[in-house]
């Protein structure tokens, strides 16, 4: 079969390796769809691994079943999650899937950049997604991003009529500025340095849209009766971003770090003025649970998130390189799909 092998950002390889051999409790999935996540691209947690095969947004039908598996056959549609928790250690028990340790070890073989993918049986028992008719594959794609999502505003636990600020307005940005209007928060605003994302964000939610060159906390104040934001959420990963975070949460507010930074970025900020009489909260999160996809299916299903508006470029696998270099330069992209079956 046909993969997508990954060295850097800059040389990803179309190769071929034999179709994997699944176990009883195993599932062969061939992959119709396989979104391009911005974490594909981060070179600085990536290289140190390669070569490997990337890929972990996939939908596509069952191939094969094994002997003992009885609640999928040949022929599904199903989309699947890469990492899924044990359910049984302090963290699982506590709510904290997402920093389970299986969670963090546990893939499928050998990535969604292939025309096939092997789900290890722990998978399968609890990752592993039917699709409705009417969610395509390409739809499909956004479960586990959007489930990521889903966990970051419920840990933030956004309230109806807050006022929502944005930075980053990436894909990761644009899910969360749909997520914040489905759940109905009042005003929201994003911030990116990238005209063609401004109006993404104007087109998918967002009220206001600002150049990140401008006096964020000046604007907030001008158009939310003095106030800056009640929950700011950075999805992007300069250091400048933080900074800008920090300076805009309103008294009482919260800040969640949802996006990864470049490797060893530091932030220094007086504590007192930080945090003394402010009561702000600074969260973060990462990764989702299988609640939380299943939450982002339903949301898909009903059309409360409009997955599909976000999709800019339809890929075969043999560009697969053309791919990483749009998501990498994050310029003229939004979301990247690539079709493995296709030629």
């Amino acid at each position: 079969m046909r993969i997508a092998m990954y060295y850097k950002n800059n040389d990803v390889r179309v190769e071929e390796i034999p179709i994997p051999t699944i176990g009883s409790k195993e599932l062969l999935i061939k992959v119709v769809a396989s979104g391009i996540c911005g974490t594909d691209v981060l070179e600085w947690y990536r290289l140190h691994k390669a070569p490997l095969v990337l890929g972990h947004e996939i939908a596509g039908t069952i191939s094969a079943v094994g002997d003992e598996v009885t609640t999928f056959k040949k022929g599904d549609r199903v989309a699947a999650a890469h990492h899924v928790p044990c359910n049984t250690c302090h963290y699982c028990l506590t709510g904290h899937e997402t920093v389970c340790e299986t969670l963090r070890t546990t893939n499928f073989e050998p990535g969604g950049f292939a025309e096939f993918v092997r789900l290890p049986a722990i998978n399968v028992d609890r990752g592993v997604f039917r699709l409705p008719d009417e969610v395509s594959f390409e739809e499909a794609t956004f479960i586990e991003p959007l489930a990521c999502v889903v966990r970051g505003q419920h840990l933030a636990q956004l309230k109806p009529a807050q006022t929502v600020l944005v930075i980053g307005s990436g894909m990761s940005g644009l899910l969360h500025v749909q997520l914040a209007r489905a759940l109905g928060a009042g005003k929201i605003i994003a911030v990116d340095i990238v005209d063609y994302k401004l109006e993404a964000a104007r087109r998918l939610g967002a009220e206001w849209t600002f150049d990140a060159s401008e006096n964020i906390p000046e604007k907030l104040r001008e158009i939310n009766d003095g106030r800056l934001a009640d929950l700011i959420i950075v999805c992007a990963g300069a250091a400048s971003a933080v900074t800008q975070a920090l300076e805009s949460v309103e008294r009482g507010g919260k800040v969640l770090f949802f996006a990864a930074t470049k490797d060893q970025v530091k932030i220094e900020q007086p504590l007192n003025d930080l945090f003394w009489r402010r009561e702000i909260s600074l969260l973060s999160s990462y990764a989702g649970s299988r609640a939380d996809h299943q939450v982002a299916l339903e949301l898909i299903r009903a059309r409360r998130i409009r997955v599909a508006d976000m999709i800019t470029h339809r890929l075969n696998l043999s560009d697969v390189q053309e791919g990483f270099r749009l998501v990498s330069e994050s310029t003229e992209s939004i979301k990247v799909i690539i079709n493995p079956g296709s030629t």
